[in-house]
């Protein structure tokens, strides 16, 4: 049986995009190559052979001719920002040509006052702001007053954040579904995300019980396949359509075990996001919690290359930058790397390439899909 494994590593960009100016980008992000040089090098040889350090500019020799493989760059071609949901969006075969809302000085007044009447509660924060940083400034007043924290980023983002001693899980989840449903028209922002946290006052902490409520996606190559095994955030960025019903796994540990999992699996397409890489190193500026991140992630590689078949089509990449030596702690439109494996494939450099979408493409020109394949990377 062909099939795809596609293992997005999350904010590991592959170098400034040529309209990065345009996303507030003015400090030439490059994240892996700066990463790389902070370390004063990485010990990743899996990634190292199949060409994935040379898909970030980095000077290295070329990858072992053994492996089958092909590196280079994607330029992301749609307007809706440097974020998860456009990223996997275009993998997917979308290209939004519109931008979507941000809101760099917080949220209208009388939109905030509809979702206070909608959901019985006045709310605080109303700024963007780093998730951990903004618990940590208000989470003592949420407790007091009940009143649940609400905040916003550089990306079109709707963010809820409540203390599971105050509110439940499903009490946090409604409050965000209530936003889902009002957010429309000029304020579709792209994602309503629940950020439950936990713990005593100076210790707060975000739990795993995190919820991503995305705008409903076009029609893409996942509806095609109609069963792709998704592992980590990528099935709600979705809103699960064509997915299959799996376990949501919440972390680079718990996204590996579910990736030996579903190796077992019959999926034709088992697309996987780790997304360590940029939540808990890229957004908090901590290039050498980056560093071991990509160096353990190394170890998964290299098992899981051990167990491809003639008939497995492997595809690395990223859905945006998130550059942790820079100032900013916001994600970073850059290129993101691709390396395909296949057994079919002759070694060679792509160079940089128009297209996120490329992907979908390689997707299905090798589940020989009835799909548009003008753009496959094989």
């Amino acid at each position: 049986m062909k099939r795809v494994i596609c293992l997005v590593l999350d904010g590991c960009g592959a170098g400034e995009a040529p309209d990065a100016h345009e996303y507030g980008d003015f400090d030439h992000p490059s994240t892996i190559k700066h990463v790389w040089e902070h370390a004063g090098g990485l010990n990743c040889p899996h990634l190292a052979s199949i060409g994935f350090f040379q898909a970030c500019g980095i000077d290295i020799p070329e990858p072992n001719p053994s492996l089958p493989s092909r590196w280079g760059r994607l330029q992301e071609m749609s307007k809706g920002g440097k974020d998860s949901v456009t990223g996997h969006w275009e993998m997917a075969g979308i290209t939004v040509n519109k931008p979507f809302p941000t809101y760099p000085n917080g949220f209208p007044a009388n939109l905030v006052t509809q979702y206070e009447s909608a959901i019985g509660a006045k709310i605080i924060g109303n700024k963007p702001a780093s998730g951990t940083a903004i618990i940590e400034e208000l989470g003592e007043e949420h407790l007091r007053t009940g009143y649940p924290i609400v905040y916003t980023s550089a990306d079109s983002v709707f963010q809820v954040a409540c203390h599971s001693d105050r509110y439940s899980i499903e009490e946090l989840y409604r409050f965000c579904e209530i936003a889902r449903e009002m957010l429309d028209g000029e304020h579709s922002v792209q994602r309503v995300i629940a950020r439950p946290f936990t713990g005593p006052v100076g210790g707060f902490k975000r739990t795993t019980q995190r919820k991503d409520y995305p705008l409903s996606p076009p029609q893409n190559v996942c509806d095609v396949i109609g069963d792709v095994y998704g592992i980590g955030v990528i099935p709600e960025l979705f809103g699960g359509r064509g997915f299959r019903e799996v376990h949501r796994t919440q972390s680079n540990a718990e996204h590996e075990n579910a990736l030996f999992e579903s190796l077992t699996s019959d999926a034709r397409y088992i697309w996987a996001n780790f997304e360590d890489f940029d939540m808990l190193f890229g957004h908090r500026n901590d290039p050498d919690g980056f560093a071991k991140c990509l160096e353990r992630f190394d170890v998964t590689l290299g098992n899981l290359l051990a167990d491809l078949t003639d008939d497995d089509l492997l595809i690395l990449s990223a859905d945006h930058g998130n550059d942790p030596t820079s100032a900013s702690t916001d994600h970073a439109r850059e290129f993101v790397p691709v390396v395909v494996v296949g057994s079919e494939l002759e070694r060679m450099a792509l160079g940089d390439l128009p297209g996120i979408s490329r992907i979908a493409e390689t997707v299905a020109d090798h589940l020989e899909l009835n799909w548009s394949t003008t753009g496959s990377l094989k």
